[in-house]
């Protein structure tokens, strides 16, 4: 019985700490330089942004133009009957706005944030990355970046901020801080075979 509770206990901790330090990486901002700016995926209509996408590809591009890392990454594959991947719509998009088609690689497969990076990692180790600066959304932002760290890179974080909605608990923070939790227990791998 004690050990039980013992198990119990620690577990409870390691969640609580788990939740601060995800709670933590909502406001946390890179600082310095990086080989790539990686910008996660998010839904794309027809060729066209979602608005989440275009906030995390306006993130990434603000980083690309302040110099923070000459190549910029997307990733991101399709949803069936599509016509567009994410990375796809995400490269038109920048190349819009001034990207050279040479700064830019992608993967366009990936339909999971443990997929999109593992199937951008053979893609960066071709252009010798080490370093990375991920953008994603304040409530995905970390888990991108422990996945980056278990793939070897030295990541850091730039969350794009949350709109003007109040900041909570939602459905979506609460699915990733569960997916942390068990991530750096078992490996995000691990974790995605078991899950998908």
């Amino acid at each position: 019985m004690r050990i039980a509770c013992a198990v119990a206990i620690s577990f409870v901790l390691y969640f609580v700490v788990t939740a601060v330090s995800y709670r933590a990486s909502w406001s946390h901002e890179a600082k310095g330089s990086a080989d790539v700016i990686i910008v996660m995926g998010a839904a794309q209509y027809d060729g066209v942004p979602s608005n989440l996408l275009e906030m995390r590809l306006q993130q990434g591009l603000d980083l690309w133009k302040d110099g923070r890392a000459p190549l910029i990454a997307l990733t991101g594959g399709k949803q069936a009957g599509d016509r567009f991947t994410e990375a796809a719509t995400g490269r038109r998009w920048l190349t819009d706005r001034g990207v050279p088609a040479k700064a830019i690689v992608s993967e366009d497969v990936g339909r999971s944030t443990w997929q999109s990076l593992s199937q951008l990692d053979p893609v960066l180790r071709d252009r010798s990355v080490e370093t990375a600066i991920v953008v994603s959304s304040y409530w995905h932002v970390q888990r991108a970046d422990l996945i980056l760290q278990q793939l070897g890179y030295d990541a850091s974080t730039s969350p794009v901020p949350q709109n003007t909605e109040a900041l909570s608990w939602t459905t979506k923070a609460l699915k990733e801080l569960l997916g942390i939790s068990f991530g750096r227990l078992m490996g995000f791998d691990t974790l995605y075979s078991v899950t998908g």
